[in-house]
């Protein structure tokens, strides 16, 4: 009887770990710079970078 064997990968830990370092970069950047445009950037980097990194997970786990 032939057996399957399953195939785990990392993929989901490095992208995550990728984008969550990418979010927290864009959270710096809205720290570093109240009130500016480049504040408002960097909400926009650290949402779109939460946002992917949770999918990335969630599709590789």
């Amino acid at each position: 009887m032939a057996r399957t064997t399953q195939v785990t990968s990392d993929k989901g830990i490095g992208i995550g770990l990728l984008f969550g370092l990418l979010a927290a970069g864009g959270a710096l950047a809205m720290v570093a710079v109240p009130g500016g445009l480049i504040s408002a950037w960097g909400f926009a980097a650290a949402m779109i970078a939460g946002t992917i990194l949770v999918v990335a997970v969630h599709a590789y786990t």
